[in-house]
């Protein structure tokens, strides 16, 4: 059992990070998107006085995602300058077309992994509950044992002095 709230405990901190880490991945994921939408809408300007513009900036600037400092470069001066910057939105476009995708991935990848945990965890659990019962049947058998022999030995006690007194007779 205690084995059995251990792994409860993990699974639980595991399910946390998993959806911290959705949130997170499917708020950027969106956000790339609606820029992606609105750079080919040609609403540029606009689009870079919204929220989703401030998550992107605060995306490439964090350094948590996986870009190369060029691209990483030229996002961020996107967001910061605006439509006449030199790369122009369509380079802009393809770098957030391509980060989206690496996001997706890695999102695809963590709800993978989320699922084999889930998995591993209800076999465990499954096994664990198994092994509880067998233990709490045989405790069972034995308490029961016990009762007997004690009963037993308190009739052999009794056969025993039943004994000794025809023996003094």
């Amino acid at each position: 059992e205690e084995a059995m709230a251990e792994a409860t405990a993990l699974r639980e901190n595991e399910a946390k990070a998993y959806a911290t880490s959705k949130a997170e991945y499917d708020a950027n994921i969106g956000a790339i998107t609606k820029a992606v939408a609105a750079l080919e809408k040609g609403a540029t300007g606009s689009f870079l006085q919204t929220k989703t513009a401030q998550v992107l900036r605060n995306l490439a600037s964090d350094g948590k995602v996986d870009l190369l400092d060029a691209d990483r470069q030229d996002l961020v001066a996107f967001l910061e300058q605006g439509s006449d910057y030199a790369p122009q939105s369509g380079a802009i476009t393809g770098i957030l077309k391509q980060l989206g995708d690496e996001m997706s991935k890695d999102l695809s990848d963590i709800t993978t992994t989320e699922g084999g945990s889930i998995e591993n965890y209800e076999a465990l659990i499954a096994a664990k509950k198994k092994e509880v019962a067998a233990c709490s049947k045989a405790v069972e058998a034995k308490t029961a044992q016990i009762g007997e022999l004690g009963v037993a030995i308190v009739e052999m006690k009794g056969d025993l002095t039943d004994t000794e007194a025809a023996l003094i007779e």
